[in-house]
């Protein structure tokens, strides 16, 4: 059973942040440092500076001929079966890096003399020069070191969810960054009959293959090496009908199979192709529909069943909020990920419905911020299930709530507005005060954007929310 059943929470992948695994065996995925760095929302940065900050440490340790040291730091790289993703079949059993495994990495790691040429610079480049290291172990390192970022995600979203958490349970270690050091605390966990779970944001997995060494080696370097045959007149090259020359990938392979010492020796010579090689690969997160075989259409009716039939007023509001943070997942995925319940800001003062890390590399979110230059690192979201209107102390509410760090954007999401038009009046008046940008969403507005809602692509909801935004920010 995946964690939504054994939870009964009566939601589909497409409507939950975290991986909606089955604790009993290991689902496919994959936490990538490279596509992890690539990522610009605030938890992925958070994770990315704790990863880099361990293998920093593993660097300078080693080029201080520190080796014994830089090895002790590899011990707590063990069997994470808590997030039951990689590859094993049956009981997730941790199998990219055991007791064994640790001790065999770093041994490769200084065989390959690649840390101290400077060869490798980030964890992920592991995964290109290190012999007998693959994307399962590298995802498992990484589970290791960001685990402190993953049981907070963890709270976060069982918190969020009405998951019941175990008190004072030992966590495993995790790298602390300000510490630089290993550490474990007693901890809310996740404890699924007697066994630890992390989960995980879904936003932030792979399949791990675009940064693999076939990929560099078929694409990059081959490349490399048929312009320099080309341009050299070697006697690998052979010529067209029409008298153009080339050169086979096939001959190159003979001359120089594909191996990771090559590799190694190659990109030691040329680092050229392998800043090419990272400037150039790309990786999006995983849309729900590669994630889970589900047809969101399907769905989708059923959404606007229930959003109709609960009744407004604040003995309905909880289920109204959660019925929204579904939707809202269902709609904002991939752009807006890992919401939390109820944030605490000003002290602990105020608290803020549901707030989003925007997590866009392009579209409204992404314009929001660097054309319209609202900061917007945090979406909140009030939800309001009155059966009155909303009036200028909600948006005095909201308004509150933002700051030039946290971001200065959010929604208002309520059953109904009288008067649409007034209120975007008050909303644009409130933009002009530089105390925010809110946008408001009805029902009615949430039933045309899951009417309209694509597996695929977001066309209509950037289409819809840019016109609504147009109708606030315009002079």
């Amino acid at each position: 059973m995946k964690i939504s059943q054994i939870y009964q929470l009566d939601k589909v992948q497409a409507q939950l942040d975290f991986v909606d695994i089955t604790p009993s065996s290991d689902t496919p995925l994959f936490i990538d440092p490279f596509f992890l760095g690539k990522k610009q929302d605030n938890w992925s940065i958070e994770a990315t500076l704790t990863l880099r900050s361990f293998f920093q440490k593993v660097i300078d340790l080693i080029r201080n001929d520190r080796a014994d040291d830089a090895k002790d730091l590899f011990a707590h790289l063990h069997e994470p079966n808590s997030t039951c993703l990689g590859m094993s079949v049956g009981n997730p059993r941790g199998r990219g890096v055991g007791d064994e495994d640790t001790s065999n990495i770093y041994e490769s790691l200084l065989k390959s003399k690649a840390i101290q040429t400077g060869l490798i610079q980030d964890i992920e480049d592991s995964v290109l020069f290190v012999d007998n290291f693959g994307k399962d172990k590298l995802s498992d390192m990484a589970t290791n070191i960001i685990a402190w970022h993953l049981i907070v995600y963890t709270q976060n979203q069982c918190l969020l969810h009405g998951i019941p958490l175990t008190q004072n349970v030992a966590s495993s270690f995790f790298w602390n960054r300000n510490t630089t050091e290993w550490e474990a605390v007693y901890t809310e966990m996740l404890v699924v009959n007697d066994k630890k779970i992390l989960l995980v944001p879904k936003g932030i997995v792979s399949y791990s293959k675009n940064y693999s060494p076939d990929k560099y080696y078929n694409h990059f370097v081959l490349n490399f090496l048929q312009h320099e045959h080309l341009k050299l007149n070697s006697a690998l090259i052979q010529h067209r009908k029409d008298g153009t020359p080339y050169v086979t990938k096939d001959s190159l392979k003979e001359l120089n199979p594909q191996s990771k010492d090559f590799l190694r020796r190659f990109t030691q010579e040329h680092p050229e192709v392998l800043k090419q090689f990272k400037d150039d690969t790309e990786s999006t997160s995983l849309l729900d529909i590669e994630m889970q075989d589900l047809d969101i259409r399907a769905i989708i009716p059923q959404l606007i069943d229930q959003l109709i039939n609960i009744p407004s007023g604040p003995q309905y509001a909880t289920a109204f909020h959660n019925l929204i943070i579904g939707i809202l997942e269902i709609i904002f995925y991939p752009n807006l990920i890992n919401p939390v319940k109820e944030l605490e800001i000003h002290d602990g003062r105020k608290r803020i419905d549901i707030c989003f890390d925007n997590a866009a590399k392009g579209g409204i979110f992404h314009r929001i911020e660097h054309n319209l230059r609202i900061p917007c690192g945090y979406i909140f979201v009030e939800c309001k299930n009155y059966s009155r209107d909303i009036v200028n102390p909600e948006l005095d509410q909201i308004a509150g709530r933002f700051s030039r760090r946290r971001g200065k954007v959010g929604f208002i999401i309520c059953r109904t507005i009288d008067n649409l038009q007034l209120f975007i009046n008050r909303c644009r008046d409130t933009y002009r005060d530089d105390r925010g940008l809110i946008i408001p969403l009805v029902d009615n507005d949430i039933i045309e954007l899951l009417n309209n809602h694509n597996n695929w692509n977001s066309n209509f909801s950037e289409r819809y929310l840019s016109d609504r935004v147009r109708l606030i920010t315009a002079t």
